[in-house]
């Protein structure tokens, strides 16, 4: 499958959102070692934690296929589509 730049940046922003996620549960459900999550606690950041992880398996699929189409080097491709996924998001 084909992909656009302007689509690796929108997969990009969001496994970032993802993550972001993982990590605001993490903040605040704090160390499982130290004070034992609950059943709901863990199962909401492990199904958290696995949509980031396919989301990013995902962007990075479609970046190696993208830079392999457009004869590329795969680490400038990814480089490009971080750099611009920081940026502001276009309003529609």
């Amino acid at each position: 499958m084909a992909h656009t730049f302007e689509e690796l940046v929108q997969k990009q922003r969001a496994a970032d959102e993802a993550h972001a996620r993982v990590e605001e549960l993490r903040d605040a459900y704090g160390a499982p070692t130290a004070d034992p999550w609950s059943e709901l606690q863990t199962d909401t950041y492990e199904t958290a934690w696995r949509a980031w992880r396919d989301l990013a398996r995902d962007v990075q699929a479609a970046v190696t296929e993208y830079a392999k189409d457009e004869g590329k080097a795969r680490n400038d491709v990814e480089a490009e589509v971080k750099r611009t996924a920081k940026g502001p998001s276009p309003t529609a």
